[in-house]
């Protein structure tokens, strides 16, 4: 009995022993399939999905891209490890927006020799203008030099006029001479009346002489010269001094060139400047600032510097644009640190750029800093960044537009959180949202309707000045200028934060400088920054009537790229107009 009840006992052992081990095993198996199940399930739920052509579009799902159709792709592996205001960028996106970087203290972003390039162009020399006058009151009966650009020498007959007080005058000393023996003092006055008038000697012996009254008198040039305007026409009735000719003597000319507020101190007379022009590509002129203008021009922010060329040879043409190369005269330029204008992004109170935090990854993080003088292409930087710092010098803009759809700190939002305006697939809607008033907690930057209206109806102006621009007509540029400064002008700006209000008086000042501006060469100058301010407060403008198109060239402002709005989606380049009519893309479009 006793062995019996230790054989069930071993048996129940033994049982319950294989039990634990067999099921034990399964639960450990299937506790081990459920944790990896759960993983792979929360692996694919943190997978992002975007689109190649337009990576601000980020999604949870595969699928279309809302903006081209296309498929969407697998972006890499999500930002784990990422500072708070660090943005990750994937390959295509860095190779599509051409981002380039540069390290700061290399050859690419200083000039060692403190060399700045200036623009301007040549100009009469108003030291050698004469203007030819009516030293009478009269008709111009004939007028032998009609249009600009004639040339005429010292002696030469420019017009034929009726002078009722000469024919008087001539009768007097008709007169006079008859009695001239008798009365000296009245001959000899009469004939000082005639010298006044600019009558010579042989003029007035001839008169004297002959004894006949010339109706129809001659005008002689007085210098030699080039004509620079005609100010009188045939038949024209002219008073005493009143301007006939306007002539140039081009034997010198001045380049004038335009340097910013902040260069001022690199300047002085005396400076020596080396001169190029397109004209002349092979060539290399000397010459010295002889004049820096006293007053800024309170339009442009600049100060104008002049040069006196010899020009016997009549090589340079006014009008024509040049290009002066000035070593600074700052004593600090060798050691400050500088870097490429094209880095900064300027908001009206601060100057930004975007650092590559890991030198292996495209991983960038905004940075304030405080920028000097502006030298050629470069800015000094007196805070903010160190040397062997790297820097995005080509697609900084492209970059922080990446930060705002991440909700990083950027040019727009200086506390970081997501941002949305109203046009699909860019700063819009963020992934995961349901709906709009979801959203609604997230919103940082939101201009206010009455401001967003009043500035899309303002555009109508903005794009007939750009197709002045296409047409390379720069009247009209000037013209359409001043109507879209005076629009955006009559917009109340009360609600609107300071950077807002710093683009638009920003905008007003470029469009105002447009429109005083008339070589179009300049007004492109000005409409690089214009559309820099532009765009960025079009880009907040949540559901346009229209469609709007932001298109960039990549070759626009010295190969930096530039930027505009268009109501079409058809490239009409306003940076080159007809020479490259089709260059640049559409980059991205308001809904």
């Amino acid at each position: 009995m006793k062995n019996t009840i230790l054989y069930i006992g071993v048996a129940v052992f033994v049982g319950l022993l294989g039990g634990y081990l067999i099921f034990g095993n399964d639960t450990s198996s299937s506790n081990q399939e459920i944790s990896e199940g759960h993983n792979h399930s929360e692996a694919s739920d943190n997978q992002i999905w975007t689109c190649a052509m337009h990576p601000q579009i980020m999604q949870a799902e595969s699928g279309d891209c809302p903006i081209c159709g296309m498929d969407l792709t697998l972006a890499e592996s999500s930002a784990e490890g990422l500072a708070a205001n660090e943005i990750k960028m994937t390959a295509n996106a860095m190779a599509l927006a051409n981002i380039q970087t540069s390290i700061v203290g290399s050859n690419e972003t200083a000039d060692a020799d403190g060399i700045i390039s200036l623009s301007g162009k040549i100009a009469v020399n108003e030291e050698n203008n004469a203007v030819q006058a009516s030293y009478f009151d009269g008709r111009l009966e004939r007028l032998n030099v009609s249009y600009e650009g004639q040339q005429v020498t010292k002696g030469q007959v420019l017009a034929t006029i009726y002078a009722p007080k000469l024919v008087a005058a001539q009768q007097e000393l008709i007169t006079a001479a008859s009695l001239k023996n008798s009365q000296p003092a009245l001959y000899s006055a009469v004939r000082n009346k005639l010298k006044l008038w600019k009558l010579s000697e042989s003029q007035i012996n001839s008169i004297e002489s002959n004894g006949k009254v010339n109706e129809n008198f001659p005008i002689y040039a007085t210098v030699s010269g080039t004509v620079s305007m005609v100010m009188a026409a045939e038949g024209d009735y002219l008073k005493q001094g009143q301007p006939i000719l306007k002539v140039s003597n081009l034997s010198s000319v001045w380049a004038e060139f335009d340097a910013y507020e902040n260069q001022i101190s690199q300047f002085k007379k005396g400076q020596k400047i080396k001169l190029t022009t397109n004209a002349y590509p092979n060539k290399e002129f000397d010459a010295i600032i002889s004049f820096i203008d006293p007053v800024i021009n309170t339009s442009t922010r600049t100060v104008t510097l002049r040069s006196t060329l010899k020009n016997k040879e009549n090589l340079f043409k006014p009008g024509m644009f040049v290009t002066g190369k000035i070593k600074s005269a700052r004593q600090d330029t060798e050691s400050s640190l500088r870097i490429p204008a094209s880095a900064v992004l300027w908001t009206g109170e601060r100057s930004l750029v975007y650092i590559k935090t890991k030198p292996n990854e495209a991983i960038f993080e905004m940075r304030a800093v405080t920028i000097g003088a502006r030298i050629g292409a470069n800015y000094t930087v007196t805070s903010g960044l160190d040397i062997g710092d790297e820097i995005v010098t080509n697609g900084s803009f492209t970059v922080d537009a990446a930060a705002q759809l991440q909700g990083k700190q950027s040019m727009m939002n200086k506390q970081g959180g997501k941002t949305m305006t109203g046009h699909e697939g860019h700063i819009g809607m963020q992934p995961g949202v349901a709906n709009q008033s979801d959203a609604a907690s997230d919103i940082k930057i939101q201009l206010p309707q009455a401001f967003q209206k009043a500035f899309e109806s303002s555009l109508n102006a903005y794009f007939k000045m750009k197709d002045a621009f296409v047409a390379s007509d720069a009247s009209q540029v000037s013209a359409f200028a001043k109507k879209a400064s005076e629009k955006i002008k009559a917009i109340d700006q009360s609600d609107l934060g300071k950077t807002e209000r710093a683009q638009v008086s920003k905008s007003i000042e470029m469009l105002e400088a447009m429109y005083k501006q008339q070589d179009l060469e300049g007004q492109r100058a000005y409409l690089v920054i214009l559309n820099e301010n532009m765009v960025s407060l079009a880009m907040h403008i949540q559901s346009p009537s229209e469609t709007l198109y932001i298109q960039k060239c990549p070759m626009a402002n010295m190969n930096k790229g530039a930027m505009w709005l268009s109501a079409e989606k058809e490239i009409k380049n306003p940076y080159y107009g007809d020479a490259m009519l089709t260059c640049g893309s559409v980059i991205d479009s308001l809904k």
